[in-house]
């Protein structure tokens, strides 16, 4: 005789278990207990701190002591699969995780699902939750779009919470997923988790069903991408992933609306920028390349000279366009800023201080975000520029394809040819400019050339010629290795230079690298990341991420054996109160011993070389170094470096 089917849930299995029931029947069979589940402790017991003391098979889950059962019910389409679909239907290349139990019905489908399995997206290893968080905020400058990082429960989204609160204050696109397993470790589990992170996050979920959770991923990719954007994150308990979802249909995504200005303010501006006489567009930071292809069109079509912020961050106009610079006349008549302010007529993205207004509960005050916050940083959000007329709140990017159609009916014959002749006028005094500032630049970076410790800047400057006529990204901070770039490099495309790390915190340089590098990987690019050595010691583990996911990156080593900002700080506050300098090293150089950086990687499985202190040496490794990366084969240089 059949046996009754019996619909049954993980959680009323595990209280099966605990209860002591002898098997559970499924489908046509009969499934034995698995065996670390057989021995509970005491419906109720409690620890003298008043946790609830661990059942046995938790304890022996946790040692990973378990086996499968023989039989388990049939599971023919678990909602991770269905997640994932949502996934991979959104276009998002990367997942990073650090292994954790409360999603393991999630890595399971990423590794697994689908025609190919592990493909759009491919599982990225990651051996620290802050380290997979800041790969997807350097994957997201790089390409204008996010990527995924998975947690661990309430552990691992405190691991993960500095690199979440950069990316929140940087204004990048990060979707996040936090496992919630209720019937694991109580530690690692919460009533609210993303209320740990809700004062630095854009939007949160934690849904209850999974038809719920497949709409909140899709909502949670659209507030990430929407201006401001920002880092998001949803909850998914362990058993919406491994459920059985039969009926379940996968929502139709739609894709968001960007805010745009109106049509009247788009044909006034566009007839301000034709009537005007030497008309200039500021541009600052776009939401991908796609903004800056329309600011380039923009400028074209009405011959304006352009600023850039290209040489501090991602997605702004080409730095060495024919059009970008001071322009033949400085006397501007009319200026438009596009995520900037300080012109006549700006368009600056909704701000941060909304979210933070929202969102803050507690009211922490992040500084610089809400506004009144005791002038720290006020301003701190995208384009909030110099004084200029009231900037119109909307998205940039959404808006230039409304202005330039208004260009593009109102311009009349004889203003093209005013443009044609006020475009060659500026190219030829930005190219003239450009040539003064290299020179000038080139004479500046003379001294200590020949010195030992190497200067910073001859290590860009031996860089550039190597790289100049690939594709490539500075993916790392180069403020602190002395930003030679700025005045050496050609910015050229919206990911030429990714920036600095957002709050400012440490442990941000070579995740954020990697993450390029995923980026890089498949659009033949290589990433150069200039690493400073006090950064590189919060998260090493990320160069084996590198290595095992065969990245085209070079590392070079800004080895100055010293946390030197904080070095100088310390150094100057001894002197102003009379101590003396000779001992204001103490707790923060990186000495006695001194560490090697070419062991460290080595011992992670990344080819390199050094310490290099003879700068004579110096171009033959770097040669080295990127020939290795552009195979694929990750490369560190330890370089001993002047502070600066």
């Amino acid at each position: 005789m059949a046996k009754k089917k019996i619909s049954i849930g993980r959680r009323g299995f595990l209280k099966g278990a605990a209860a002591g029931a002898a098997a559970i029947v499924t489908t046509t069979t009969v499934a034995p207990l698995v065996e670390a589940q057989v021995v509970p402790t005491e419906v109720g017991s409690r620890p003298a701190g008043g946790v609830p003391a661990p059942t046995q098979a938790k304890i022996e889950r946790e040692a990973g002591n378990i086996r499968p059962p023989a039989v388990v019910r049939t599971i023919t389409r678990p909602g991770s699969d269905l997640m994932v679909q949502v996934v991979r239907d959104l276009g998002i290349e990367y997942a990073a995780a650090n292994p954790g139990s409360s999603f393991e019905g999630l890595q399971e489908s990423f590794i697994n699902y689908g025609n190919p399995p592990n493909r759009m997206p491919e599982w990225i290893t990651a051996l620290h939750e802050e380290s997979a968080v800041t790969m997807a905020h350097g994957y997201a400058k790089a390409e204008g779009k996010p990527m995924l990082a998975l947690l661990h429960g309430t552990i691992g989204v405190q691991h993960g919470s500095m690199s979440i609160y950069q990316a929140y204050y940087d204004k990048v696109p990060v979707v996040m997923f936090a496992g919630n397993d209720l019937d694991f470790i109580p530690a690692h589990t919460a009533h609210d988790m993303a209320a740990m992170v809700r004062g630095f996050t854009k939007w949160d979920a934690e849904p209850k069903n999974i038809d719920d959770a497949l709409v909140a991923i899709q909502r949670a990719y659209n507030e990430a991408i929407t201006p401001p954007m920002g880092p998001t994150l949803v909850v998914l308990d362990s058993d919406l992933q491994k459920d059985n979802a039969l009926n379940t249909k996968i929502p139709t995504y739609r894709p968001p609306t960007f805010p745009t200005i109106s049509s009247t303010d788009a044909r006034e501006i566009a007839g301000k920028l034709v009537q005007a006489n030497n008309p200039r567009i500021a541009v600052g930071r776009l939401r991908t390349p796609e903004g800056v292809k329309s600011a380039v069109e923009l400028a074209e079509l009405v011959g304006a000279s352009t600023s850039t912020t290209a040489t501090n961050g991602p997605m702004s106009f080409p730095q060495t366009h024919p059009l970008c610079g001071p322009g033949a006349d400085t006397s501007y008549d009319y200026v438009l800023g596009l995520e900037t302010g300080g012109a006549q007529a700006a368009i600056v993205g909704p701000s941060l201080a909304k979210v933070a207004e929202e969102r803050d509960k507690d009211d922490i005050d992040f500084g610089g975000i809400k506004p009144g916050s005791g002038g720290r940083g006020q301003g701190r959000g995208r384009g909030r520029g110099a004084a200029g007329a009231t900037p119109i709140e909307a998205d940039a990017e959404a808006s230039l394809p409304l202005i330039i159609e208004q260009v593009k009916l109102q311009i009349t014959s004889d203003q093209k040819n005013r443009v044609r002749e006020r475009t060659a006028k500026n190219a030829r005094a930005n190219h003239d400019a450009r040539i003064a500032a290299l020179e000038r630049a080139i004479e500046s970076k003379r001294a200590g050339w020949n010195g030992s410790p190497i200067a910073t800047a001859r290590i860009y400057a031996e860089l550039w010629p190597m790289i100049m006529k690939e594709d490539w990204c500075l993916a790392s901070p180069s403020n602190f290795s002395g930003g030679h770039n700025v005045q050496l490099w050609d910015h050229d495309k919206p990911y030429s230079y990714l920036g600095g790390q957002g709050a400012g915190g440490m442990g941000y340089g070579a995740p954020a690298s990697v993450g390029a590098a995923l980026a890089a990987k498949a659009r033949n690019r290589v990433v150069v990341n200039i690493q400073t050595d006090g950064d590189l010691n919060y998260a090493p583990g990320v160069l084996w991420t590198a290595v095992h996911h065969k990245l085209p990156l070079l590392t070079v080593m800004h080895n100055n054996r010293a946390w030197h900002q904080e070095y100088m700080f310390v150094d100057y506050m001894a002197g102003v109160r009379g101590r003396g300098n000779d001992r204001s090293y103490i707790g923060s150089v990186l000495r006695d011993p001194f560490l090697d950086y070419a062991k460290m990687a080595g011992g992670y499985g990344m080819a390199a070389e050094g310490p290099i202190s003879d700068p004579t040496k110096l171009s033959a490794a770097l040669r080295r170094g990127l020939a290795s990366a552009r195979r694929g084969e990750p490369y560190l240089i330890d370089v001993i470096t002047q502070p600066r």
